[in-house]
């Protein structure tokens, strides 16, 4: 309009009143038309997105509050679980459970589902207390579904006088962060102003979790009773949780058929795929890595086509296994049940978030072969709730001494179930008069959990497919049964058949913090015997990737251990492809029984003490280490703990303080496993 302005004031002398007149009338209209569309159209509409978080908000804010769920469900014990692989969860049942023995009302929740900043609210509940099942994961995290409660620890200022608790942290002493979720979470709380009512416990799963859990539960309860005043209720009998129900008449395509959310997702695949929407990946290759000896090493790649999944080299691979018919066909038989029955187990507190233990409704035989762990040791507390249905005194009798606190019972426990490598079918043929309900052994046994797998490739290079490196477990128990390890072999009879019928493993992918350093010019130390050498497959050929791509690619250094050349050194070709490719800069391998004396990849790495500590003090290597935790990763870093000392003049607590900074900086990664 600027720019028109000094043209209509030099036409104004020839026809001055209309044209303004003309021009009033335009800019009127323009101006009483846009303010009219501006009331009466823009302004219609706001009352509705105002109205809507209002809407979404209100229900969430219900959903939400333990406080609010456990003033209307009579409840003043609260138990959070932060697990990974379903033991916290497991010990916060069984917390939850034994409350009412003592004259309290318990459940157990996942802080995930709840809001924790209402932690402070917990004193609105008269003799209250909240106790926290934390497992340490990965170096010294939390578990998936404790990071947000975490987060909130270390972030907020609430006033927590007046809210009791107690700790029990679980963990693995061979790893360098024991313990450290329960640690924080004890020491936060009292920080906060919480009230301690009983010692922080803590489990080892290196050792014996299961013991650990007990003595501090014999002497957790006790001191619960001193603090409120209470006395134990003298009941002792089992307390059922779930409620059975057969269903007679229902439509199949209603029942759950191994699923782990959504009912038919293995006949309708649909992305994004997750814990409780893997994918089913369809079988390209599964092949025996070694030449001879008595184990078997595989590897199987999966087919992602289609799947839109996405990995990087360092990540996990999660599939879910299924339990070896053979031995649910023995189950079967042993109890004299019909596994085909098809039957819901229905949560007797209604207000309950968990409203199953597992998908239902489902079969027996289901339930059996995906949901449930029939292969691993029972726990004490399956043993007791068990008992009652021994006929005989005496198998009765040391089944519930076997889940007591007494040093007699423990030592029966250990000799018993877990040195001899008992399962609940082994238990079941070994005590005749035992005969459980089907139904409350489906209610006791733990869930059968994902496996996870080191990814033995690239996402750059193989983008459609992810790879496996694994060892199959089997070996004979003290009791003279072959054990097998769940996952792998069934992994190993995933074959591609000759007429090209694939075989599928529902599978997610989990990310990882072991990662190739973000400039590709610094150089790598790699340190992975055995199986351990599955992420470095990845991590190689994403360097022979970069280098493709033209980019200034640093020293690739492997140090591979095996037993022998001749039978198990895993990937040689592929290896020594690299090598003379220049992908890899040094291919180091330890052949530990090819000569008298064993040689391990520890003993290399002192061999090339010089080397090693120039890459690492001065060229700021990154190193890598995957495999064995108890014995290896220990070995290793005791090696450049040595390294340092000789070849940096540093003293040993200065040595292990530098290799601390190195994992603070991320330049020391493990991948380790027990």
């Amino acid at each position: 309009m600027e720019d028109a302005e000094p043209q209509l004031l030099s036409d104004q002398d020839q026809t001055p009143e209309p044209l303004l007149s003309s021009l009033d009338i335009f800019l009127f209209s323009l101006i009483a038309g846009l303010l009219i569309y501006w009331f009466f159209f823009r302004r219609q509409p706001e009352p509705v997105p105002e109205m809507r978080p209002f809407i979404a908000v209100t229900p969430q804010i219900r959903e939400t509050s333990f406080i609010e769920k456990m003033k209307k469900t009579n409840r003043n014990v609260v138990v959070f679980y932060g697990s990974q692989t379903g033991t916290a969860e497991e010990f916060a049942n069984r917390l939850a459970k034994d409350a009412h023995r003592y004259g309290m009302k318990g459940m157990a929740t996942d802080p995930e589902e709840y809001d924790m900043s209402e932690l402070s609210r917990l004193k609105e509940i008269p003799n209250s207390m909240a106790v926290f099942c934390m497992a340490t994961y990965g170096e010294g995290d939390p578990t998936d579904n404790a990071q947000e409660f975490y987060d909130w620890m270390q972030g907020t200022d609430d006033d927590l006088e007046g809210v009791n608790f107690a700790v029990f942290g679980l963990g693995n002493k061979t790893y360098e962060h024991y313990n450290a979720t329960g640690k924080y979470t004890d020491k936060r709380l009292v920080e906060l102003g919480g009230k301690r009512v009983f010692d922080l416990g803590l489990g080892d799963d290196d050792s014996n979790l299961e013991e650990d859990f007990i003595s501090w539960k014999e002497q957790f309860w006790p001191a619960v009773c001193e603090f409120f005043g209470v006395e134990p209720t003298g009941e002792d009998g089992s307390i059922r949780q779930f409620e059975l129900v057969v269903h007679n008449d229902i439509n199949m395509n209603q029942v759950y058929a191994g699923e782990m959310g959504r009912l038919n997702s293995f006949q309708t695949q649909k992305p994004p795929f997750d814990s409780k929407n893997p994918f089913l990946a369809p079988v390209n290759v599964n092949r025996k890595l070694n030449n001879g000896g008595n184990r078997h090493l595989m590897h199987v790649e999966l087919d992602l086509t289609d799947s839109k999944i996405r990995y990087d080299a360092g990540d996990h691979v999660a599939v879910y296994p299924t339990n070896d018919v053979s031995v649910v066909n023995r189950l079967e038989e042993r109890l004299g049940v019909d596994l085909d029955i098809v039957f819901s187990l229905k949560n007797l507190d209604e207000e309950s978030n968990k409203k199953h233990p597992f998908p239902c409704p489902t079969t027996y035989r289901t339930a059996l072969t995906h949901y449930l762990d029939i292969n691993s040791m029972p726990r004490t507390n399956v043993l007791y709730e068990l008992a009652q249905y021994a006929s005989d005194p005496q198998e009765q009798e040391n089944m519930r001494k076997m889940a007591s606190a007494s040093s007699e019972g423990k030592a029966l426990y250990q000799s018993w179930v877990v040195d001899s490598e008992r399962n609940i079918l082994a238990i079941l043929e070994d005590l005749p008069s035992l005969n459980p309900p089907i139904d409350h052994l489906c209610e006791l046994l733990p869930r059968l959990q994902a496996r996870y797998y080191s990814i033995a490739s690239s996402g750059k290079v193989h983008s459609t497919s992810i790879h496996i490196c694994a060892v199959v477990i089997e070996y004979t128990t003290k009791t003279g049964r072959v054990f097998k390890g769940v996952a792998t072999n069934w992994l190993k009879n995933k074959d591609v058949t000759d007429n090209g019928h694939k075989p599928t493993v529902p599978m997610y992918v989990r990310r990882s913090q072991f990662r190739l350093p973000f400039k590709a010019s610094n150089p790598v130390i790699m340190i992975g015997p055995g199986t351990g050498i599955a992420p470095f497959m990845g991590f190689i050929q994403e360097r022979a990737w970069q280098k493709d791509q033209g980019k200034d690619v640093g020293e690739t250094i492997l140090y591979f251990g095996c037993r022998h050349r001749n039978e198990d050194f895993l990937y040689q070709q592929e290896l020594e492809d690299f090598e003379r490719a220049g992908v890899l800069t040094q291919l180091n391998v330890a052949f530990s029984r090819d000569q008298e004396h064993k040689i391990y990849v520890q003993h290399l790495l002192k061999k090339n003490k010089e080397q090693l500590w120039n890459l690492i003090h001065s060229n700021n290597a990154h190193i890598y280490v995957c495999g064995d935790a108890r014995n290896m990763a220990r070995d290793v870093h005791a090696a450049f703990y040595e390294i340092a000392e000789e070849m940096g003049g540093l003293t040993h607590t200065q040595a292990v303080d530098y290799f601390k900074k190195l994992m603070t900086k991320g330049r020391y990664s493990q991948d380790v496993w027990s």
